[in-house]
């Protein structure tokens, strides 16, 4: 299976993240993609090619045009200021209850404000590279569409910056522009086909699903910790199933705290019927490995060995595969478990790593 990774996502270099007005060690660290590199590397099963550019089209097919453009010059905008913060970090947003009653303001013009117009959490510093990681992320996931439109049964975009958080017009939760979704359009327009995406992250993908609620050309299907005491908090519960166009084309599968290996094949069992009951030939993999059980902000209880039989199953559908990674914050087994995976699409045996769980 080819591998694409850009080296570009070193320039989204994060110490520190905000959780609730807390400075705290950063989880979306660069070490993370590096880990999977370098197991995959030294598996030697997985040649791995750099993306090439397709420039800003596909992402504001899917995105408001404003949140690239604020994304392109904020580390600017903010170095114009004359602020000496490490990063740029949103200092209040135009949430419901302040804005109620009343009309929407417009784009503030200070950088702070800006960032809160834009962002809906303060877990997603901007710093100096962030940009250009993100746009290389996005590159990523459109070449490894683009070697399995190309004939490839699966490929693996090593994507860092993740995606499935950011909305159409919002960024946040670690993610800035939603390469799965950025990859499921180009899919659906390419072929003309219905489009799945499974999104097996341990936190719901509501960019995604905000992305295709109305529409019933991409069927969204996320298996995750239940909202009611996980984030994103506010979406990802199991009525929520689609607007207008999209009715029924969305589908929710909370879990609770201690999911294990057995549960967790059971609701992946679930999600590919509802996936392969649905015309389309490709799907989407928004792939997680916060469900591990010593992931530091997940409360699931998955091994590696079944992340193996998870892709086996996936592949088992017939369905060509594009596989982008997501979260996944237990740097020890991050590689390990990436390998298994994959290795479990590929039909390859799983073999047991040192530091794997």
């Amino acid at each position: 299976m080819q591998v694409v990774y850009s080296p570009a996502h070193n320039l989204h270099d994060i110490g520190s993240e905000t959780i609730m007005g807390v400075a705290v060690p950063a989880n979306e660290v660069a070490e993370r993609a590096e880990r999977i590199r370098e197991a995959l590397d030294a598996d030697g099963g997985f040649p791995r090619r750099e993306p090439t550019d397709h420039g800003p089209d596909p992402i504001t097919a899917v995105h408001e045009p404003g949140l690239l453009r604020f994304l392109g010059d904020a580390w600017a905008h903010f170095r114009r200021e004359r602020l000496t913060l490490p990063s740029l970090i949103p200092e209040s947003f135009p949430v419901r209850g302040l804005l109620e009653g009343m009309p929407p303001g417009p784009e503030p013009t200070a950088i702070s404000g800006r960032a809160g117009y834009w962002a809906f959490d303060t877990s997603t510093p901007i710093v100096a590279g962030t940009y250009a990681a993100a746009r290389a992320s996005v590159d990523v996931a459109l070449t490894t569409v683009d070697l399995v439109l190309g004939g490839e049964a699966a490929a693996y975009g090593l994507c860092r910056p993740p995606g499935h958080h950011a909305a159409r017009s919002m960024y946040g939760g670690y993610c800035f522009f939603n390469n799965a979704a950025i990859a499921a359009e180009a899919i659906g327009r390419a072929t003309g086909e219905p489009v799945a995406i499974l999104d097996v992250d341990y936190h719901h993908g509501n960019g995604s699903q905000q992305i295709f609620w109305d529409r019933g050309d991409v069927h969204y299907v996320s298996i995750h910790a239940d909202p009611v005491r996980q984030y994103p908090y506010y979406l990802g519960f199991a009525n929520e199933t689609g607007g207008r166009g999209g009715v029924g084309a969305n589908l929710n599968l909370p879990l609770p705290a201690g999911t294990d290996d057995g549960a967790y094949l059971a609701c992946i069992d679930r999600a590919l019927d509802a996936i392969v009951a649905r015309p389309g030939s490709v799907i989407v993999v928004s792939l997680g490995f916060d469900t591990y059980a010593e992931d530091p902000i997940g409360d699931f209880a998955l091994s590696t060995p079944v992340y193996h039989e998870i892709g086996r199953r996936v592949a088992a559908t017939g369905r060509r595969l594009v596989i982008l990674q997501e979260g996944g914050y237990h740097r020890p087994t991050l590689g390990a478990n990436a390998r298994a995976w994959l290795r479990g699409v590929e039909g390859r045996p799983f073999d047991h790593l040192p530091g794997a769980g």
